[in-house]
């Protein structure tokens, strides 16, 4: 015989309904259904055992998943935790710049900019370190803009 259950899942039916739409919608990610997988089963009595057979997560995971649903709910069982990583180097100050930098008259003695002589001038400007002529690419693509 298992041990006792520490945090054990209690579906109200509003909330396990919740859950089979979400399932069969599919429109979340493959990590948030799997976690809702997690709660359909551990409501239906499953052991963990079980529910790592099943659904091939650690058994850290459906003891995690059932304690975050038991303490804080099941939007934040379905949730990702934020994720640690270096901060953004480009902000919308940098973007602002770029845009500014973009739209003007280029340096003299050329007719236009360059990603090179873009990225350049937002390192002597100040705003930002480093920056590649890739990134001012993508930049000016994702912010719709064209040098043309």
């Amino acid at each position: 015989m298992g041990r006792k259950r520490v945090n054990v899942v209690k579906l109200k039916g509003e909330e396990r309904e919740e859950l089979n739409q979400y399932l069969r919608k599919g429109k979340s990610s493959a990590r948030s259904q799997t976690r809702a997988r997690i709660l359909l089963l551990s409501y239906e009595g499953r052991e963990d055992d079980e529910i790592v057979d099943t659904l091939k997560v650690s058994k850290s995971t459906v003891s995690r998943i059932r304690k975050r649903y038991c303490e804080s709910g099941l939007d934040f069982a379905l949730s990702e935790k934020p994720r640690s990583g270096a901060p953004k180097r480009i902000d919308s100050r940098v973007e602002a710049k770029l845009t500014l930098l973009a739209c003007s008259d280029p340096p003299e003695g050329r007719s236009r900019w360059t990603m090179k002589l873009l990225a350049d001038r937002l390192v002597e400007l100040g705003a930002v370190d480093s920056i590649s002529h890739m990134s001012v690419q993508r930049l000016l693509k994702k912010m719709k803009l064209s040098l043309g």
